[in-house]
């Protein structure tokens, strides 16, 4: 549990009001200028944040505002005559509203007007709207003043990517490295040089300010097989390092916040349908509105199911989310949001298949397509493992759960803000996955030789039919991973602006828990082939190989159970120096501490349960033994970070950060005896430009990380390396507008990442200097767009192209992924300001790129057949939405 003192302190913070007393008075100094950058320049002296719509200000011109007054009469000076008002919103940011038009100079009703025109392509302006990730207590800043490295991907670019999962989304987050080649659970993400053997150890997800599930990464789990991407997200924002070190759960690494829709003055929605090339359909949508005065809604989700693009056979996508909100306005210009969440959705869990390889080049296996072929299919579907334990692939890996939260938002006066962010969520996050073995394929008589023996017989297991014995053979195993997991965090802040001073200091406070049940291993003797059979063999000296195509029961098994308390204090003051200079500094001291308790793992013996040795099948399996180990850590640290801001122009700025943050040993870690908590320490650099034919973000970083450890699963078994690295890059996003309607986004990065005192196969290999695991050097994505009018139809015609460089699939440096490119491309026709048509193609080349090789071989794969995971194949989505 944590600390008495911090409990108490908690009690404290929430349930404290300080008497009010007035902002003092300011020094503004704001000549006559447009309305918009006449807003940037009263926040900048204010030291508040202000969120409006370039679009809606432009044409406008405020009065000049000068001498020394409290910023809410100079606001009320600067839009006096201009049509607006500032409210106080939810998260501490002003927002810009157009005063009501007075009774008594109302037009005459008139007959409803037709539906306005589709809303003009997004400026380079967007870079204003607030983001609240990365920021004391989730209170927001204007992107364009972050002193931190972020990123925001609004609504509009989200549905013209189609993503299938929120790791597709973080594709356009420069510094990540995003693999989703393993279907829609099961990304693997990598964050700027971080050395991390798979899943999403340092990329913590949020709903609305909170994280869901404090553990960024077990096995066999990471946050974004937590949440969908659908209609009802407004936006999904992104801080990579920095200040994200500080706040929340602390995750050093990269913080992901999303950010549901929420109801406006009047009832609107949309309602979407969208078909896939390979046929798989998804129905999504929402309705939001008024409740009355104070209150307003949001209701949506999705539905969808099909084979997937590597399809089985059968039906294994299928699922669903529904998602809500309500948000009223409180006394005092207070608020709060209430929001809920039901996922109940899964996928097949896309593993490596059969590939060739001749050094850099990449080709599909003979009958075997790269881009849709798998191994699972009809007759690997169901079956009973040596235990007796039933299996079906058909439920695949994903998720059930439900996850409640809240936001409160209460300024007190005097300039204080209180805030206090809660999330609970419940449920099961289990795992069926088909998982290729180290041997590539080989013919049948080439295993049995490795057996020491001969084939007398080989026949298919479920219609026992001969097969000849040069028939290609694979190895997979069934893995049965369960998962019911729940997690409970708070995080309460107060915040005191004062003058050109911002201090805030928070609680955080949050329980996390995990039971699980593994059984890994469970392998199956299979052809080699799309949808695999599975074989039975029998040796000439008459020795049985398989048991209805097994050839192995488990070799690992996990019986476990965790709970995880953390405990944080963190305290952050900035000041704004002048109206050109911001610094800020802050700190945080965690707690964690986990209990468990660890079933034992034993062997059967050499000639297995059933005392035979001629049966290959079990000789050897895993059991339990009957007897428990505990688990037990207690931690703590401090993190700390300091940056300045710079803004030279309305239009040009930069930071500079130093931070230091940790992280600590998951639950998996402690399983497998590692107990060491990692520490890095960032210093970074950034340049923003905002105009109107360029918006540019460029960041140079330098990261040091001490006491990292990466584990992967290889012959049933974790292993694990301990030690550090070190890791300097440059991170570029912009979007250029060099002729009307034609704008070019680009993102991008160059890393080089290595191993430093770094120690794999007992503390016997050093690897330092080896390249860092699964990152590239270089990786970007250009995307070209042209935006056009055909009569009443508004066009947009995009295309993507991806750029992925060499990386190394393992710390040996020993497994080759070679660079490729990928193509997409996209049409949106708007038909009217209410419906749209979208078609979006991936892969236009059917490129086969891999990104991952076989993580159970240790050691270079020689040339020719291997196993690999390559990225998906040529597919198209077809999309129609009605907007109301």
């Amino acid at each position: 549990m944590p600390p008495p003192r911090l409990w108490t302190l908690a009690l404290l913070l929430c349930c404290t009001t300080p008497p009010a007393r007035a902002e003092p008075p300011l020094r503004f100094a704001i000549p006559r200028l447009t309305l918009a950058d006449a807003l940037s320049l009263y926040a900048r002296q204010s030291g508040r944040q202000l969120l409006f719509a370039p679009a809606e200000v432009r044409g406008r011109t405020a009065r000049p505002v000068t001498g020394r007054m409290t910023p809410d009469a100079a606001l009320d000076r600067l839009l006096a005559e201009t049509g607006f008002h500032a409210r106080r919103a939810a998260g501490g940011a002003y927002l810009l509203e157009r005063d009501a038009m007075p009774a008594s100079k109302a037009a005459p009703v008139r007959p409803a007007a037709p539906p306005a025109p589709p809303p003009a392509p997004p400026t380079v302006r967007d870079m204003e709207d607030i983001v609240v990730v990365g920021t004391p207590g989730g209170g927001g800043a204007r992107q364009q003043d972050a002193a931190f490295a972020v990123t925001r991907i609004g609504a509009d670019r989200i549905g013209r990517l189609a993503p299938n999962s929120p790791a597709d989304i973080l594709a356009l987050v420069p510094g990540l490295t995003v693999e989703t080649s393993g279907g829609k659970n099961g990304a693997n993400i990598f964050v700027r040089g971080y050395p991390s053997g798979g899943d999403a150890e340092y990329v913590t997800f949020q709903e609305e300010g909170v994280p869901f599930f404090p553990p960024a990464t077990l096995s066999f789990l990471e946050n974004s097989q937590l949440v969908r991407i659908d209609e009802t997200v407004e936006r999904v924002e992104a801080v990579r390092g920095g200040t994200g070190a500080l706040f929340s759960s602390g995750q050093p690494g990269v913080t992901v916040n999303i950010v549901q829709r929420e109801g406006g003055a009047t009832l609107a929605g949309d309602a979407k349908l969208s078909v896939t090339s390979f046929g798989d359909r998804k129905w999504d949508g929402y309705v939001s509105g008024p409740l009355d005065a104070q209150t307003r809604f949001m209701l949506g989700g999705y539905y969808g199911a099909g084979t997937g693009i590597r399809s089985p056979g059968y039906t294994v996508d299928r699922g669903g989310q529904i998602s809500g909100n309500l948000r009223r306005r409180l006394g005092g210009d207070g608020t709060l949001l209430l929001f809920a969440r039901y996922l109940d959705d899964r996928s097949q869990w896309l593993l490596p298949i059969p590939v060739v390889q001749q050094g850099r080049r990449i080709t599909a296996y003979p009958g075997f397509s790269a881009g849709t072929g798998t191994l699972a299919g009809p007759d690997t579907r169901r079956g009973t493992l040596n235990d007796g334990t039933r299996y079906d692939l058909d439920d695949g890996r994903g998720a059930r759960l439900v996850h409640l939260g809240g936001n409160w938002d209460q300024p007190l006066g005097a300039g204080l803000t209180l805030r206090d962010k809660l999330s609970l969520l419940a449920g099961h996050a289990d795992t069926t996955g088909l998982v290729s073995a180290a041997e590539p394929p080989q013919s049948a008589e080439a295993f049995a030789a490795r057996l020491g023996g001969q084939i007398a017989t080989l026949r298919t297991a479920n219609d026992n039919q001969p097969v000849a014995f040069s028939q290609p053979v694979v190895e997979a195993g069934v893995w049965l991973v369960s998962k019911r997991i729940s997690a409970l965090v708070n995080d309460a802040s107060l915040e005191w602006l004062a003058g050109a001073s911002k201090a805030t200091i928070g609680l955080y406070a949050a329980r996390s828990r995990s039971r699980d049940r593994w059984t890994i291993g469970n392998t199956l003797l299979l052809t080699a082939t799309p949808q695999a059979r599975r074989l039975d063999m029998v040796l000439a000296d008459g020795r049985i190989v398989t048991r209805d195509g097994f050839t192995s029961g488990a070799n690992f098994l996990v019986d476990a159970r965790y709970t995880a308390d953390d405990a944080a204090f963190y305290a952050v003051e900035e000041i704004r120096v002048d109206t050109r200079l911001r610094l800020d500094g802050g700190l945080r001291y965690q707690h964690h501490a986990v209990d468990g308790r660890i079933a034992d793992n034993g062997a059967s013996g050499p000639a297995g349960p059933d005392g035979d040795p001629l049966t290959l099948y079990d000789n050897g399996d895993a059991r339990l033994t009957g007897t428990t180990t505990p688990v037990r850590y207690r931690g703590g640290a401090w993190s700390w970070t300091a940056g300045a801001h710079y803004a030279a122009s309305a239009a040009l700025g930069g930071f500079v950060r130093y931070s230091r943050g940790h992280s600590f040993p998951f639950f998996d870690n402690l399983r497998d005896g590692i107990r060491v908590a990692p520490r890095i320490d960032t210093i970074e650099g950034g340049v923003t430009l905002t105009t109107a034919p360029l918006s540019l973000v460029a960041t140079l970083f330098h990261n040091r990380f001490d006491g990292l450890a990466t584990t992967v699963i290889t012959a049933g078994a974790p292993l694990a390396s301990i030690g550090g690295a070190r890791a300097t890059g440059l991170e570029l996003e912009g979007v250029a507008r060099p002729l009307a309607g034609l704008s070019i986004n680009v993102s991008g990065s160059w890393l080089d990442a290595r191993y430093h005192r770094f120690y794999t196969d007992a503390g016997q290999t050093d690897l330092s200097g080896n390249r860092v695991q699964r990152q590239p050097r270089w990786q970007w994505r250009i995307e070209p767009a042209y935006d056009l009018r055909i009569r009443s139809v508004q066009a947009r015609l995009s295309t993507t192209v991806r750029f992925m460089g060499d990386r190394f699939s393992d710390v040996q440096n020993a497994q080759l992924l070679p660079r490729f490119i990928q193509w997409d491309a996209a049409l949106t026709l708007d038909l009217s300001a209410r419906f749209r048509l979208q078609i979006v193609a991936d892969n236009l080349l059917d490129t086969i790129g891999l990104t991952e090789a076989n993580p159970r071989a240790l050691g270079a794969q020689a040339s020719g057949a291997i196993f690999g995971r390559p990225i998906l194949g040529r597919a198209a989505e077809f999309s129609a939405r009605y907007r109301f």
